[in-house]
């Protein structure tokens, strides 16, 4: 990854980021032009803004924490990337209060919908900030995922309450509110006209590996990795996967 980080951490964003860019490649073929200018909803401290920034993209966060952009902020400062990163403090469901309408090349919306109070919203909006011929990314909680997570951690009736539930969510403790499938979620996008171009399953066995074992196993990280990347695309490993991404291409 462009964006340097602990190698356990790296096994979170990975995959993601080897697809988006790949996407961003084809994209400035596409267009013609080097340097895009990609929305990142949800952006964060720039997991993702601040590696695209890096390779030369111009890059608008949009985040309701004044706190993460902060760290955004200082985070590009560090890898020399702050000409190109612009933080922007609103929500998906006002997003174009704070931007264009239309304006963008590529936009990601990462570990949003699992909070919003109507997700179809939430990826009509980010389709809206596309040009023409443009790029979506993105990235919600799996629902299999959480539920196999609960069942091995011996969470019987959690499991099936995530499974069974209207939101995917395991109770009133469970951090995250609503979660997806990747057929949910692909009919979100389908939905606006979207054509989907591909769908991965991620940390499909990242969050199920012991850590000690992946911190004192020599080339285990490296190995895990590669195994993340394989299963990625394969649908079998979809039902499973930690998170369900998914990239979209508007015509």
């Amino acid at each position: 990854m462009s964006d340097p980080q602990r190698p356990r951490a790296s096994l979170r964003t990975a995959v993601v980021w080897e697809v988006l860019k790949d996407a961003l490649e084809r994209r400035s073929a596409a267009s013609g032009r080097d340097a895009l200018d990609v929305l990142d909803t949800g952006g964060g401290t720039g997991n993702f803004a601040v590696p695209a920034a890096g390779l030369g993209h111009r890059v608008t966060v949009v985040d309701p924490s004044p706190d993460a952009l902060f760290g955004l902020e200082r985070r590009a400062a560090e890898a020399g990337v702050a000409d190109n990163v612009r933080s922007v403090q609103g929500d998906t469901d006002g997003l174009f209060d704070v931007v264009e309408r239309g304006g963008y090349d590529v936009v990601l919306c990462h570990g949003v919908l699992e909070y919003v109070d109507d997700p179809a919203k939430s990826v009509r909006n980010a389709v809206d900030a596309l040009r023409p011929g443009g790029t979506l990314s993105l990235l919600a909680a799996g629902l299999g995922g959480a539920v196999l997570a609960r069942a091995l951690a011996g969470h019987f009736t959690e499991a099936r309450q995530a499974l069974t539930g209207p939101d995917g969510s395991w109770g009133e403790g469970d951090p995250v509110p609503r979660r997806f499938d990747a057929q949910q979620l692909s009919a979100l996008v389908s939905d606006t006209g979207m054509t989907v171009t591909g769908v991965h399953g991620v940390r499909v066995f990242a969050d199920l590996v012991p850590g000690v074992l992946v911190d004192t196993e020599p080339g285990a990280v490296e190995a895990l990795l590669k195994l993340e990347t394989a299963a990625a695309e394969l649908p079998a490993f979809h039902s499973i996967a930690t998170q369900v991404h998914v990239l979209a291409e508007r015509g």
